[in-house]
């Protein structure tokens, strides 16, 4: 029992009835009903984790999320995050939160995590990072893709949120669990592979009206290519690490 928790879901699936949001689940009896695994999920919007954790409730179950330390610093939504028992990230020093993760996975949680690291600004699945395949190896666990389409028109990086009623379409494709019996490189490799595979087989019986922002550039949008977005999240990286380097000699 997971009473917070619960509490929560129940708040947040009324939030999503009043913004009309129309949900299409494929592939949700793939999360297993017991054991640990990696919920490996694409990212295109602040909102994500509140989608990919709809098909984890068809065998009741709750999935831990990582994510990025200053959530959990933040006063409102960081005793919300502790108390849902999810990991928090420090991306200056990973260590701590990836021992924590293989430590959940081991005890039989649901560990969900952004192979991505960041929100795709092109909405294309972009060059994962290796921690995902990693921690499933470590723990002995599978990882399961998960991808999500139309969580961007809600809410992502560079646009206006729109929460009210927009009766959003949100499709959210679960695939098989894929055993961790590969290297970390070829896992993470084939895992980009079938989550590619699975978000071009979901977009297929989306609507992409021309020249929106939301629409990939390859499906006829205006969102920029993955080589445009990646020269853009490299701008933003720059500006961090200079605003860091700034606060670091102010405080010295």
């Amino acid at each position: 029992m997971d009473p917070v928790y619960r509490t929560v879901i129940g708040i947040a699936r009324t939030v999503f009835a009043a913004q009309g949001l129309k949900f299409d689940v494929e592939g949700a009896e793939n999360i297993p009903a017991r054991g640990g695994a990696v919920i490996a999920i694409n990212h295109t919007g602040y909102l994500d984790f509140t989608y990919a954790g709809l098909p984890a409730r068809k065998h009741k179950r709750y999935i831990r999320f990582m994510a990025k330390k200053e959530v959990f610093d933040n006063p409102k939504s960081g005793p919300i995050m502790r108390s849902l028992k999810h990991i928090a990230v420090d991306r200056a020093a990973g260590a701590e939160s990836y021992r924590a993760a293989v430590d959940a996975l081991s005890r039989g949680e649901l560990v969900g995590v952004y192979p991505e690291a960041t929100i795709s600004r092109s909405f294309e699945i972009k060059e994962f990072k290796s921690g995902a395949a990693r921690m499933a190896i470590e723990a002995g666990v599978p990882v399961i893709p998960v991808v999500i389409w139309g969580a961007q028109r809600v809410w992502t990086k560079g646009y206006p949120k729109k929460l009210g009623r927009t009766k959003t379409p949100i499709s959210i494709a679960v695939g098989e669990p894929i055993p961790p019996t590969m290297s970390a490189g070829d896992l993470t490799a084939h895992l980009r592979s079938t989550m590619q595979t699975m978000l071009a087989d979901v977009q297929k019986n989306y609507d992409h009206p021309a020249g929106e922002y939301w629409v990939p550039a390859r499906l006829g949008g205006s969102a920029p290519t993955l080589e445009e977005a990646d020269k853009l999240d490299a701008v933003d990286l720059e500006a961090r690490m200079a605003a860091r380097d700034e606060r670091k000699r102010a405080s010295d």
